[in-house]
């Protein structure tokens, strides 16, 4: 099923957190958009499997997502291995997309700067005629970086103000993460439920400031951003 924009994250909800309202913004553009997490997050401190993947289709309803896959790597044990790498080289020809997202790849969590190793080499290898010839190469045209918690030098924004409620609704699917925990409750308290999603927001508007943006949300690039011509926004 080909796409225009694949995004991947080590874990359901890294794309919500630093994409969103991007991905709802191309998909009421009419443009197809798929997620592919790369671990079923075994690990997470709360939640199970099971739920979180629920919470992931729910969350991939509400943005409108074309696709969404789980390529079942090990939480807490993604590495630029030949195996991993040929995981995430295969999504990316399966789906043919113009345009591939990872996360950024100065991050706190350990599996989110791994994620972003992996796609980068995939984008690469995709290309590559002669690399797991059974299947078409796809040449990506560009390969974008999005912030989940760290945020560093934005070298595009884009303006989602329209879309944030969204983005909202699409995070609040995944109550396991992010509700605060309750007396009696089987949660334990990590970064992500301490007013977590308050942070996403401000951090959100604080990247919009300077354009005069409600809300944006930021990405970084490695490479030369082409253009046609330059002109004003409206």
């Amino acid at each position: 099923m080909s796409l225009d924009i694949l995004i991947f994250g080590a874990h359901a909800d890294d794309a919500e957190i630093g994409m969103a309202g991007t991905i709802a913004k191309h998909v009421s553009a009419g443009m197809r958009v798929g997620i592919c997490d790369l671990t079923r997050a075994e690990m997470s401190s709360n939640g199970t499997v099971e739920l979180r993947q629920k919470e992931a289709d729910e969350a991939g309803r509400i943005l409108g997502l074309t696709t969404r896959s789980n390529l079942g790597l090990p939480d807490r044990g993604l590495y630029i291995t030949p195996e991993h790498i040929a995981a995430v080289t295969a999504e990316i020809r399966r789906h043919a997309p113009s345009i591939v997202f990872a996360p950024y790849w100065e991050d706190r969590h350990p599996d989110h700067v791994m994620c972003s190793k992996l796609v980068e080499e995939a984008v690469f290898n995709a290309k590559l005629r002669r690399y797991m010839s059974e299947l078409p190469a796809v040449h990506v045209q560009q390969l974008y970086y999005y912030f989940i918690n760290d945020l560093g030098q934005a070298d595009v924004i884009v303006d989602v103000s329209e879309h944030y409620e969204l983005k909202e609704q699409s995070l609040m699917c995944y109550r396991s993460q992010f509700d605060a925990p309750a007396e009696g409750d089987d949660v334990v308290a990590t970064p992500l439920n301490q007013g977590y999603l308050q942070r996403v927001r401000a951090r959100d508007s604080l990247l919009g400031q300077r354009s005069l943006i409600q809300l944006a949300e930021g990405f970084a690039c490695k490479t030369p951003i082409v253009v046609e011509h330059f002109h004003s926004r409206g």
